[in-house]
């Protein structure tokens, strides 16, 4: 059965490519239909209907994010006014675990776990680490990374203190966040809606695991 969404990721990629060449308001707002209509609104809908699946599979009440086109360019010295990548998210439990699904004309990826962690959150994470658990959490990140899954890299450069160099599970403790990515193959690409439930299934033990050593 033909993938409802199937046509999302070649017209997001076609109107990116575009506004990557002529990232200007003027050209956006010329093309303005085109992204409400292409990208807008089928991933408003993909949005919703992976959200009812991962309830349905799950019990958990899922929120959607669609992350908006414009850029924050406050504090930025790239004046250009927009992201040329189709972002989306679904946070899946108490500790803010989401799946993501990010469209550009350069990658399209899935992904999953917490972009940042709060000071509370790193706290327990580091307290986890250190004791048991730690042996079970850095064991699943291996299988999930054999899987197609990799985490991103730690941000400290470091293990922080009071923690040893040596710490078995040092990688671990020099991160701040911690999310893996899948880089969508063509045959995921042309069922996207089937690639993130698969997704999903697969990170299930991820969110589970943050959700049980970080939620309050």
């Amino acid at each position: 059965m033909p993938d409802a969404f199937a046509q999302l990721i070649p017209d997001a990629r076609r109107f990116l490519a575009g506004l990557q060449q002529n990232n200007s308001r003027e050209w956006f707002n010329d093309h303005k239909e085109q992204y409400e209509t292409q990208l807008k609104a089928p991933a408003l809908l993909l949005l919703d209907e992976v959200a009812q699946a991962i309830s349905k599979r799950s019990g958990a009440k899922v929120s959607t994010k669609l992350f908006r086109p414009q850029r924050d360019v406050r504090f930025s010295k790239d004046k250009t006014p927009y992201n040329t990548h189709l972002h989306m998210m679904w946070t899946v439990n108490g500790a803010g675990c989401a799946l993501f699904f990010g469209i550009a004309p350069d990658y399209c990826t899935a992904g999953g776990g917490l972009m940042s962690f709060s000071p509370q959150q790193t706290t327990r994470w580091r307290e986890a680490l250190d004791g048991a658990w730690g042996d079970e959490a850095s064991a699943l990140l291996g299988v999930l990374a054999l899987g197609g899954f990799p985490a991103k890299e730690p941000e400290l450069k470091r293990v922080p203190s009071p923690y040893g160099k040596a710490h078995p599970h040092g990688p671990q403790l020099r991160r701040k966040s911690l999310t893996l990515w899948h880089e969508m193959t063509k045959q995921e690409q042309a069922a996207p809606m089937a690639a993130l439930m698969s997704a999903h299934l697969t990170l299930s033990p991820l969110f589970a695991m943050l959700d049980d050593a970080l939620s309050e």
